[in-house]
């Protein structure tokens, strides 16, 4: 068979299954897999050997689990298919929290992205962004006046990175600032893996009346090399399912509040 491309094919529903079976397992064998859907080990090892070379799931003896590299990011196309549905519910529960008349720091992220198509009814906003795809879709909504950061553009996600993009984002004070994230870790850190993303998004943090996180829950326990924050620094976590030990007790510690989206 030729090599899986999300650009030339989606998932078919099996292996789409497959994909949130083993992000919600984080690790789980080939075995098991093949029992939870009721097909053959050859079956499921060819949709393994598809779902791996597209560097969607990682491999090991036996098994498969999450890539969990620290140092390299999922690619943008592959991030907007994984837990699209986690995403559309955390989207709307921010959206619910979010009131009309407020100021918007939004960094780049598919979940941040998913959270501005949830407020193109919302009216009175403002929204200074980094994020392309974000100004993109707000431009929608004509009751909200979105301020685009200036610096590089990253080619990938159409994200905004730079010195120049923190020092806009330094001339502003919003009422929420709004990040996604690429791990949590559980010495309560906020993790992601580029550092120029990283010092933006440390900005945003830094000039935000409140700071929100939203994020699925594949991110918790996930690695990755550059330290953005600690769980301290938040008023509110979003997220689709109840955090793992020990972040409820993180969270409780540090004072912030997690909502969880109904599914």
């Amino acid at each position: 068979m030729g090599s899986f491309s999300l650009r030339g094919m989606n998932p078919n529903p099996r292996q789409a299954d497959l994909l949130k079976e083993v992000r919600r397992l984080e690790s789980v064998s080939v075995e098991a897999l093949a029992e939870r859907f009721g097909v053959t080990l050859q079956t499921v090892r060819r949709d393994v050997t598809l779902l791996a070379e597209a560097g969607l799931l990682a491999r090991f003896h036996g098994g498969v689990r999450v890539p969990s590299s620290t140092t390299e990011n999922i690619a943008y196309r592959q991030r907007q298919l994984l837990n699209e549905g986690a995403k559309q519910r955390i989207a709307r529960a921010v959206a619910q929290a979010v009131p009309n008349g407020c100021s918007l720091l939004i960094n780049i992220g598919t979940t941040t992205e998913a959270i501005a198509r949830e407020l193109l009814r919302h009216q009175g906003l403002r929204v200074i962004t980094n994020n392309l795809n974000v100004a993109a879709i707000l431009s929608d909504n004509p009751d909200c006046e979105v301020i685009v950061a200036g610096g590089v553009v990253r080619s990938r996600d159409r994200g905004i990175i730079g010195e120049v993009t923190v020092e806009f984002i330094s001339q502003f004070k919003a009422d929420i600032g709004l990040i996604g994230i690429s791990g949590i870790e559980a010495d309560g850190s906020l993790r992601d893996f580029d550092y120029h993303e990283v010092k933006v998004s440390r900005a945003i943090i830094e000039h935000s009346r409140q700071v929100w996180l939203a994020t699925d829950h594949s991110k918790f326990n996930r690695p990755a090399m550059v330290e953005l924050a600690r769980l301290s620094q938040l008023d509110r976590l979003f997220t689709d399912v109840a955090p793992p030990a020990p972040f409820p007790a993180l969270l409780a510690e540090a004072g912030v509040r997690c909502d969880v989206a109904a599914a």
